[in-house]
């Protein structure tokens, strides 16, 4: 069995896009699982929260402790369908940010099942619902894991997560925009010596500093600064991820076939894709 095992539910950005050009990558938003020492670790809220919920529902008294990196709706919508939260005998921990302007995460996930936005209110779920607010540069311990905060560059404020156990390290960070003119001290600091860096790709260069409609200042980043923080990281594997909406599979091919081309052990992340590190 698995001790560190990462699993892809949710990988795209903005807005769930379900079809034809998008069936090899995926549609739904940011949702990743972690299987760590015989615990669950998820992170996001994403549409991809509702497929893996339905998989947990042959489950007695689950247990998991989900992580939100900050509160924009691509990132909570699915928690009003993640079934196992309505069910008597789970429980769950549920960590976030508080907003710039004082919003913690228990609040925000209230408010999005609140009429007229959702007809059944937060207080309906039967689980053990455990709120935690978390700020940058804290460090949770659960039994052999440890969890490391760090801030990231989006509007209103959020966070990435370092996982590691037994010597294994994951970094999630999305979502973040890189500085244009020098690294990301922060992200650099989190991803520093990974075994895998997953990195809000969500544009490529040109569409980051297009002449007409430039993406400055919209909260995200690009591929290509992904690699340049996986390389002054020393990361060992990089996972480009929160795929932009606009991006098809072709796209997603080529811009796979670029990254890997300047550093090889890059991969774009994939609904269903699995990583086993121990």
């Amino acid at each position: 069995m698995a001790e560190f095992l990462v699993r892809f539910w949710g990988v795209r950005g903005s807005i769930a896009v379900p079809g034809p050009d998008t069936v090899r990558y995926g549609g739904n938003t940011p949702c990743v699982e972690m299987q760590v020492g015989g615990q669950r670790f998820i992170f996001d809220g994403g549409t991809g929260l509702r497929v893996l919920g339905k998989t947990l529902l042959g489950e007695k008294n689950i247990q998991a402790h989900l992580f939100f990196s900050h509160s924009h709706w691509d990132h909570i919508q699915g928690f009003p369908f993640f079934t196992p939260a309505y069910i008597s005998g789970n429980c769950f921990h549920i960590y976030g940010p508080i907003t710039f302007n004082g919003y913690s995460v228990k609040y925000s996930l209230s408010q999005q099942m609140l009429d007229p936005n959702f007809p059944v209110p937060l207080q309906i779920m039967q689980a053990d619902l455990h709120f935690h607010d978390l700020n940058a540069g804290e460090v949770i311990n659960l039994d052999d894991v440890t969890v490391e905060t760090g801030s990231l560059n989006h509007p209103n404020y959020a966070l990435g997560y370092r996982v590691t156990y037994r010597g294994k390290t994951v970094v999630y960070a999305s979502d973040t925009e890189h500085y244009p003119d020098r690294l990301d001290r922060s992200v650099v600091h989190l991803a520093r010596q990974a075994d895998v860096l997953i990195y809000d790709a969500n544009y490529t260069e040109e569409e980051y500093e297009h002449p007409v409609t430039p993406r400055r200042g919209w909260g995200h980043s690009t591929w290509q600064a992904g690699v340049q923080v996986a390389t002054a990281a020393g990361v060992k594997q990089l996972v480009l991820f929160h795929h932009d909406a606009s991006h098809d599979d072709d796209f997603l091919d080529g811009i796979e076939a670029q990254a890997r081309q300047v550093f090889p052990d890059s991969v774009l992340a994939r609904e269903g894709m699995v990583l086993q590190l121990l």
